[in-house]
């Protein structure tokens, strides 16, 4: 049995051949080989709210930290220059990043949602290193991260649709000193375009609400990514978990 498991391992690791899925699992149910993968899913999504819904989560991260809007990277060239816009863009960084952190909690039902829905044959595609949302899933090279690509195709628009009204208040809020993001931002567009004006500079004008958000999902994902990818080089660190007994079952133990 635990030959059979380490080759369990190995695939959900590394191999792409569907015949030595089969024949690594012939010892467990479906119903167990898709359990455990819901369950390494929902280990993975909840490490990754609850590093990224707290303080410092996004900002401390630099895989993750939001970072000035590229669309108005003008201002940057001149933060030296225009009295007061150099902290104001500090500021104003350290304010979208505590946006995030403070809507990250949102992902955890549609996250949940999302892997209690997945069938046998998806967990399967899954273990595979197949996104089985995906298109163009046919012929693909093995994914690490497939269990991450499937929860973006299923779950990104229901997660924007959740997280959008959630930044929009979290910019409202006064996350830093006595000012909301949205304060900062408009308070450092004036002071920058009323000197641009004056200087002959390109004027900014961006969609903060829009940005934040899809900064705040790419960051969520990319650290769901990385939990997938530790459970699949190490699914035994989970043993000594709650959830340890299914995951030593599908992947690990005697």
């Amino acid at each position: 049995m635990k030959k059979i498991l380490f080759l369990l391992v190995a695939c959900f690791i590394t191999v792409t051949s569907c015949d030595m899925i089969k024949d690594a699992t012939s010892g467990l149910s479906n119903d167990d080989i898709v359990q455990g993968l819901k369950t390494a899913l929902e280990v993975g999504a909840d490490s990754s709210v609850f590093k990224t819904h707290k303080t410092n989560g996004f900002y401390n991260d630099v895989l993750i930290k939001i970072a000035f809007p590229q669309e108005a990277a003008i201002v940057l060239q001149y933060k030296d220059i225009v009295p007061g816009l150099n902290d104001m863009v500090t500021n104003f960084v350290l304010s979208m990043n505590r946006a995030a952190e403070d809507a990250a909690g949102e992902a955890t039902p549609i996250f949940k949602n999302a892997i209690t829905s997945l069938s046998i044959a998806d967990g399967l595609d899954i273990l595979n290193g197949t996104n089985p949302a995906s298109i163009t899933k046919a012929g693909t090279a093995f994914d690490s991260t497939a269990a991450t690509q499937y929860l973006i195709s299923t779950t990104y628009s229901d997660l924007k649709s959740a997280f959008a009204p959630k930044i929009g208040a979290s910019l409202d809020k006064k996350l830093v000193g006595s000012y909301s993001t949205k304060q900062l931002w408009s308070d450092l567009a004036t002071t920058y375009n009323t000197a641009a004006l004056f200087g002959g500079w390109q004027t900014i004008n961006t969609d903060l609400g829009e940005y934040v958000t899809e900064q705040a999902l790419k960051g969520m994902f990319t650290k769901v990514g990385q939990e997938e990818i530790k459970i699949r080089r190490d699914p035994w660190k989970w043993v000594s978990t709650a959830v340890g007994d299914i995951l030593t079952k599908v992947f690990g133990g005697e």
